[in-house]
């Protein structure tokens, strides 16, 4: 069977390999990429967020449970952090998601971090399209926490979902840092912990003080106890009157042209430094480059200043030698 149209066909192992494809950079990729956008922007996608230890995989897994049980089919794709030894997702996501492992209705993916930033993001949403063109209704994008590289991967979602838990110490400070930003749903999970309801109080206070980001509402402080497995039905049902609402007023698809504009942006840079490694040998470089600039024989912005100008005048050089030929 044709990849892509395996792929059309939700065929699990054609959904993998693309998926595997994709993480791996593989040739191949772009173009399946591509065939596939036309048949993309059915799902939902949501981004679940937040500190380690938050719980956020097990309200990932009670929300696949409730879409289910609704009869929509869920993809999941778990940001995981790297293993130190392989460079591998260490998985742990998967593993507390094990009830749904046999669901035919249910594909989940962990992805390694391997501390990148916009490789990851690229991969990432690459694996969104896949799923998106598989046909699958809901689609969850779990990261690992709530730095740099998580808010750029849970940009490629619908609606965000930043999971808090009262008790650690950090979460307004986090809150000031700037990550309210991406919230769309303020989650309080664990709400049976002491501090949940002044949590509460102090997330609506902040949220009441700042402004939401360009192309967002306010957001919305909800509580669950996803272990105990209460207040998930009141989370979903807001995820769904939310998503009908920005699909009505048009806040849906402004959203996903604007994703468009970052995602160009995100393949547009891995293109430029994979050109800049290709021509410069780069990675190659780059230990002499530092012996350079440790030796005061130049500075760091006039030496890239320096290659990027010798790439471009070998690029037209060539340009022009093949057509004068």
């Amino acid at each position: 069977m044709d990849l892509a149209a395996g792929i059309l066909a939700r065929n699990t192992r054609a959904v993998a390999r693309a998926i595997s494809l994709v993480e791996n950079r593989d040739p191949q990729a772009k173009a399946l990429i591509d065939g596939l956008y036309r048949h993309c922007g059915r799902a939902s996608i949501v981004g679940i967020t937040g500190s380690p230890g938050s719980g956020k995989s097990t309200l990932t897994d009670r929300i696949i449970a409730r879409e289910r049980a609704a009869g929509r089919t869920v993809a999941v794709i778990a940001v995981d952090p790297s293993s130190p030894f392989t460079g591998g997702a260490i998985l742990g996501d998967r593993l507390r998601m094990q009830d749904h492992a046999t669901d035919p209705g249910v594909f989940i993916r962990s992805m390694a971090s391997r501390g990148s930033l916009g490789g990851l993001a690229v991969a990432a949403g690459d694996a969104v399209r896949v799923l998106d063109a598989a046909g699958y209704d809901t689609l969850l994008i779990e990261t690992i926490g709530v730095g740099q590289t998580e808010v750029d991967v849970v940009e490629l979602a619908d609606l965000v979902l930043l999971v808090l838990m009262p008790g650690t110490g950090d979460e307004i400070q986090a809150l000031k840092a700037g990550v309210m930003e991406i919230g769309d749903f303020y989650v309080i999970n664990k709400d049976d912990l002491p501090g949940a309801d002044k949590l509460r109080l102090e997330v609506e206070y902040v949220l009441s003080l700042s402004q939401p980001s360009v192309g967002r509402k306010a957001g919305r402080v909800l509580m669950t106890g996803a272990l105990r497995n209460t207040g998930i039905d009141e989370l979903c049902a807001a995820i769904r009157d939310r998503t009908a609402e920005d699909r009505a007023d048009g806040s849906l698809d402004e959203r996903r042209r604007r994703r468009i504009e970052r995602r160009l942006d995100a393949i547009l840079r891995a293109r430029i430094h994979e050109v800049m490694d290709t021509h410069l040998e780069f990675s190659r470089q780059l230990t002499g480059w530092v012996d350079r600039i440790e030796r005061n024989e130049t500075g760091p912005y006039a030496l890239i200043d320096q290659q990027v100008e010798l790439l471009l005048s070998n690029r037209f050089v060539h340009g022009s030698s093949k057509e004068e030929q």
